[in-house]
């Protein structure tokens, strides 16, 4: 069984990803333009009627920005949970939206899809990460999180491929002109996964499964795409994992396509 990935964008500007198998093609997250979006769907060959939904991680602008017009133009179907659902509804731009809702940790099935939601710990109303499963195969999704707890290293267990946050370099960030209070939230635990962090999460949750990782949300004042793949590979490499394929996510492009 086949599955497709690609990480349209990812940053503080606008996030999405394209997941599809077995006929079925969602979105993880809508936050560019409607036009930029279809624009990057066409790119990689997908035209956008072919989506059957969008699934949101939570309700923060950059993964939001274009859901009213897509939904419109396009009917996708909406899904999030309750906490997600009432943060989006705080934005007059989104009142009105027709949603499924889903339960946090309670797996749910769109056509040939199987995803599962769990929590993560970042300064939304339910913020969440996903795993999507096809047969035997498995992706997870996690950015967005301020530290990376049990749940999140259970979760993404045994996957395939991960898109995973990698937002800053510690000493970058600490170095910043940004306000004190502001890297602290950062940094605390309901902030963004350093690069440190986020290869200790990789390594923890390789076991013999993971083949390439998609490294994402990368800040553009507090990290360098560079930065963030050379500390990434040496701890990999410190621990026997240099087989694994890392790949750094950009605003400005989509990424490669993913598809054994």
């Amino acid at each position: 069984m086949s599955m497709t990935v690609c990480v349209l964008a990812s940053g503080s500007s606008g996030n999405s990803t394209y997941v599809s198998a077995g006929g079925t093609a969602i979105l993880i997250d809508a936050g560019l333009s409607a036009r930029e979006l279809t624009r990057r769907l066409e790119g990689i060959g997908v035209l956008p009627q072919s989506i059957s939904a969008v699934c949101l991680t939570h309700e923060h602008s950059d993964h939001t920005g274009g859901l009213k017009v897509l939904h419109r133009k396009y009917g996708w179907a909406l899904y999030a949970n309750s906490g997600t659902v009432d943060g989006v509804a705080r934005n007059p731009d989104h009142v009105g939206l027709k949603w499924t809702v889903f339960a946090t940790g309670s797996a749910f099935q769109i056509g040939a899809l199987r995803l599962e939601p769990f929590t993560v710990s970042h300064d939304a109303t339910d913020p969440v990460g996903f795993v999507v499963n096809h047969g035997e195969m498995r992706l997870g999704l996690v950015t967005d999180m301020g530290m990376a707890t049990e749940v999140i290293r259970q979760r993404l267990t045994r996957c395939r491929v991960l898109v995973l946050e990698a937002n800053h370099d510690e000493n970058l960030l600490k170095n910043s002109k940004r306000p004190w209070p502001l890297i602290q939230r950062i940094q605390g635990r309901q902030g963004h996964l350093s690069n440190q962090h986020a290869a200790e999460l990789i390594a923890h949750v390789a076991g013999d499964t993971l083949e390439v990782v998609y490294l994402a949300h990368l800040s553009s004042e507090c990290n360098q795409p560079a930065l963030a793949l050379s500390t990434v590979a040496a701890h990999l490499k410190s621990r026997g994992l240099d087989r694994i394929r890392l790949e750094v996510c950009c605003q400005e492009r989509a990424s490669s396509i993913w598809s054994p």
